[in-house]
């Protein structure tokens, strides 16, 4: 996923198809394609070309506590160089589910999905604060999650 937007703006029908799969990921292509007025091989295309593009993904979306993930956090870190470098860095650790640069307090905001606390004292310790250019973290730890859903739409 980039950063910054490279594709074009999706037209109605594409827009749509986001939205009929944010609903059900498994939804039949020909479903799709009656809904939005497209056969089913049209439909399978603009959902093969949007997967391709980086535009959508589709996955199963697990409950992290019920696989076993025991703590969560929210991670803001500062740094002391282009957080760019370091955030592309910080992608190629497992347990972080989410990777962003921001433009506030912290430089990074990053969400680690752990096992135990431990697992997570050593993540911050040994990998994280271990990459050049990071001077400082703090973590929000999760105390309950109440709402983490992924069918906003496509506004």
């Amino acid at each position: 996923m980039s950063a910054t937007p490279k594709h074009p703006a999706l037209d109605d029908v594409s827009k749509k198809i986001v939205e009929l799969l944010q609903e059900d990921g498994r939804r039949p292509y020909a479903e799709i394609g009656r809904a939005v007025g497209l056969s089913e091989a049209a439909a399978r295309q603009r959902v093969q070309r949007m997967t391709e593009a980086g535009i959508i993904q589709i996955v199963a979306v697990t409950d992290p506590m019920q696989l076993g993930f025991h703590r969560m956090s929210m991670i803001g870190i500062r740094v002391d160089s282009d957080p760019r470098a370091i955030a592309q860095e910080l992608t190629k650790i497992t347990e972080l589910a989410y990777v962003v640069v921001t433009l506030g307090t912290f430089d990074i905001l990053v969400e680690a999905v752990c096992e135990s606390d431990e697992d997570l004292i050593d993540l911050i310790a040994t990998r994280i604060r271990t990459i050049p250019g990071v001077t400082h973290t703090e973590s929000l730890l999760y105390a309950g999650l109440y709402k983490d859903l992924y069918n906003w739409g496509t506004r």
